[in-house]
């Protein structure tokens, strides 16, 4: 039974009483070495040093062990004393929701918050493969796009590559707003720290907070830390989606975890190969995102939207290269779009959903593919028709494109009030650029 008592009596039983304490043996500009915790320490273990500075084990050799900061290690000394704290944990609670949290589960929001009933791994495996279920029915969006193109269903994992300032942020508050969920976790990584209040206040606005549970974790503070949003934010999903219900799972971005990841694993030893990422990069994104999907029995399902930056859209680089392939679709939102107008800045060319063509109807599927026929077909002939070499009349099928173009282009920046209307829409678009029959001489 659950007792205005219960968040203390949480927090009292998750104390440890006694803890094994070691010295700092070697000090660097970024690392620290101890010793006196090989017998009682394990690799990733918290431990707090003088000041209540705490830094996280990543190495361990015979005798004694190397930890990381999560902030300056100005003013410690050779000798200072290090207590053990073990394993880094987060205990989330239904009483988060509507809260705005750090990485440890300590509030951001000027208020007090006690952990939940019982602490989580930050590491935890996913769902046995054998038993989770496919993939769910599509969910509304309240964007044209999504609704019909696009679509998202319950427990996919899709990903969106953008480059900076092409409208990211925005389209992820949009998504958090319109889609159907029953709690939404949204992890903000790495980001800067003027734009966490405006993302909150602003972005998702007071009705998007209060279904919501925001981590996030500022590009000034250390790497660990940036690397744990990530985990926290995906053990408070996996934490409400084991208790049946459906989450919704935004990340900004992966790319900021993989550099944190990056500089952790180099800090530690492990050489940069993969265009100056560690080979270990690509199994902790994939890792992470495996966690995300349809639940097993007794389970919800976790959607998840992770976002990608992309410099220069480059898919190749590692990152993206590395989620496309573990992701069910992925969405490109190209800056030329963005700066003609158009929001979103889909490209829908570049772009793919995976839960295709099983999440929509045989006639909406000839719809989709129409609908990519005409766009593939003038954006091959864009340069003839901005150059003024095409003739009317010249190749029915570029005619047709160019007839239905504008019309396409709005659709894909409008609003839609469920998947029926938005069809509906887009089979009447289409109707126009179908060549008529030419009355009988």
């Amino acid at each position: 039974m659950t007792t205005f008592l219960t968040p203390l009596l949480s927090r009292i039983e998750q104390m440890t009483p006694v803890h094994s304490m070691g010295r700092i043996s070697e000090l660097q500009a970024d690392a620290i070495w101890i010793d006196g915790l090989n017998r009682v320490a394990a690799l990733g273990d918290a431990v707090e040093l003088a000041g209540g500075l705490r830094a996280e084990i990543v190495r361990m050799v015979e005798g004694r062990c190397q930890a990381l900061p999560e902030g300056r290690l100005d003013g410690l000394r050779l000798g200072d004393p290090v207590r053990h704290l073990g394993p880094v944990t987060v205990a989330p609670g239904a009483h988060w929701i509507g809260r705005v949290i750090d990485p440890d589960g300590a509030p951001l929001d000027g208020r007090p918050l006690f952990p939940g009933p019982a602490p989580r791994a930050l590491r935890a495996h996913p769902p046995a493969a054998t038993t989770r279920r496919a993939m769910g029915g599509r969910l509304p969006t309240g964007l044209a796009v999504f609704d019909t193109l696009l679509p998202i269903v319950q427990g996919q994992r899709i990903g969106l590559f953008a480059g900076s300032g092409v409208g990211k942020s925005t389209l992820l508050s949009r998504l958090a707003r319109g889609v159907a969920a029953d709690v939404i976790v949204i992890g903000l990584i790495g980001e800067r720290g003027r734009e966490v209040r405006d993302f909150v206040e602003d972005t998702l606005g007071p009705e998007g907070l209060t279904r919501s549970v925001v981590i996030a974790a500022t590009s000034d503070r250390s790497a660990l830390v940036r690397q744990r949003a990530a985990w926290t934010t995906m053990a408070v999903a996996e934490f409400f989606r084991d208790q049946g219900a459906h989450v919704l799972l935004l990340a900004d971005s992966v790319t900021r975890f993989a550099q944190a990841h990056r500089e952790v694993a180099v800090a530690s030893g492990e050489p940069a190969t993969l265009n100056g990422y560690p080979a270990s990069m690509a199994q902790a994104v994939m890792s992470l995102c495996e966690r995300a999907g349809p639940g097993g029995p007794g389970q919800g399902d976790i959607t998840g939207v992770l976002s990608v930056l992309v410099a220069g859209s480059d898919m190749e680089e590692p990152v993206a290269d590395t989620l496309r392939g573990v992701l069910d679709g992925h969405v490109v939102l190209d800056r030329e779009i963005a700066e003609r107008g158009r929001f979103p800045a889909v490209d829908l060319l570049r772009s793919v959903s995976r839960s295709l063509p099983r999440a929509a109807s045989a006639e909406e599927n000839r719809l989709i593919a129409t609908a990519r026929r005409h766009l593939g077909v003038h954006d091959r002939a864009e340069l003839m028709l901005q150059a003024g070499l095409y003739s009317a009349g010249s190749d029915p099928a570029i005619d047709a494109a160019i007839s239905v173009w504008p019309g396409l282009d709005g659709f894909l920046a409008s609003e839609s009030t469920g998947a029926t209307d938005a069809f509906a829409r887009l089979a009447e678009l289409l109707d126009t650029a179908e060549p008529k029959d030419q009355p009988a001489p």
